[in-house]
C-alpha cells in the first residue's frame, strides 16, 4: 500500500507543508497512517480527500463548509459542481476573447477607439448580439447566426469584410467618391462576398441590408457610420448602372 509523508504530497499537489499541517490541525485532513517513530503517512484515499478539499475551495467554499459537506457529497457530485464552474469561466472567457478581438478590428478598420464604443461594447455586449434577430424568422435568424462575420473571430470571411471596411474609410479620408473605380471594385467584392456569405439568397441579403441600416442600439449589430453606409449605397448603385451599361 502506497504512503506519502507531508512533505511528499506538499510537492506532489503543490500545497504547502504549512496548509496541511493546519488541515491536520483543524481535523479536516488528518493523515490515516502513523509509523511508530510518530511520524504521519498520507493513504490514497487521504488524497482523494485533500482532491475534494482542493476542488470545493476552487468553488469558493469557507473552510467550515468543506468541513460540513465534504463527507456528505461524492467525488463525482464535486467535480460535476468544478465542471459547472469551469463552463461558466470559459464563457466569460470567450466573451472576453471576442470583445478583445472585435475591438482590435474597430481599430483596424477606423483607426482608433473612442471610449463611447469602447464603453458600449464592455456593457452591453452580452445582450446586443440577439437584437437584430428579432428582424428575421427562427429559420433565417439561424441561419445568420450561423453564416454572418461576426468581428469576435478572426475567419477568413470576417477578414475579408474587414479589408473592405478598411478600404471604405481610407476612400472616405482621400476624398474618394463612390462614383470611382475604387469604389466600383469595393461594391463588386462586397456582392460577391455577401453571396457566399448568404448562400446566393438575394432576398435575405436585402432584408438583412435593410436591418443593417438601422440604428446600431436597435440591432446589437457592430455599429457602421453613416458615411460608410452611404459610399455603399452610392458605389453599390454606380457598379450595377456600370454592368447595366456594360462598362468592365
Amino acid at each position: 500500500m502506497n504512503r506519502w509523508t507531508t512533505g511528499q504530497v506538499s510537492k506532489m499537489r503543490n500545497v504547502s507543508v504549512r496548509t496541511l499541517r493546519y488541515y491536520d490541525q483543524i481535523g479536516l485532513l488528518t493523515p490515516s497512517h502513523k509509523a511508530d517513530n510518530g511520524r504521519r503517512y498520507y493513504s490514497e484515499a487521504d488524497l482523494f480527500t485533500l482532491e475534494k478539499i482542493t476542488l470545493m475551495k476552487s468553488l469558493s467554499l469557507p473552510l467550515e463548509d468543506i468541513q460540513k459537506l465534504i463527507d456528505k457529497l461524492s467525488y463525482r457530485h464535486i467535480l460535476t459542481a468544478h465542471y459547472n464552474q469551469l463552463q461558466e469561466q470559459l464563457t466569460s472567457l470567450q466573451t472576453s476573447i471576442s470583445n478583445t478581438a472585435t475591438l482590435i478590428h474597430m481599430i483596424d478598420i477606423e483607426g482608433n477607439l473612442s471610449w463611447e464604443k469602447v464603453s458600449s461594447l464592455v456593457q452591453n455586449a452580452p445582450e446586443n448580439p440577439k437584437q437584430w434577430m428579432d428582424y428575421f424568422g427562427e429559420e433565417e435568424s439561424e441561419f445568420l447566426r450561423q453564416t454572418l462575420p461576426n468581428l469576435g473571430n478572426s475567419d477568413p470571411i470576417t477578414q475579408q469584410y474587414v479589408s473592405l471596411l478598411r478600404r471604405i474609410e481610407w476612400c472616405i479620408q482621400q476624398s474618394i467618391p463612390p462614383e470611382s473605380v475604387e469604389g466600383c471594385k469595393i461594391a463588386i467584392e462586397l456582392n460577391e462576398l455577401s453571396m457566399i456569405t448568404f448562400k446566393g439568397d438575394e432576398e435575405l441579403i436585402e432584408k438583412f441590408w435593410e436591418v443593417r441600416k438601422r440604428p446600431a442600439s436597435e440591432t446589437g449589430l457592430f455599429p457602421i457610420s453613416d458615411e460608410v453606409l452611404e459610399f455603399l449605397e452610392r458605389s453599390t448603385t454606380y457598379a450595377l448602372e456600370q454592368e447595366k451599361a456594360g462598362v468592365k
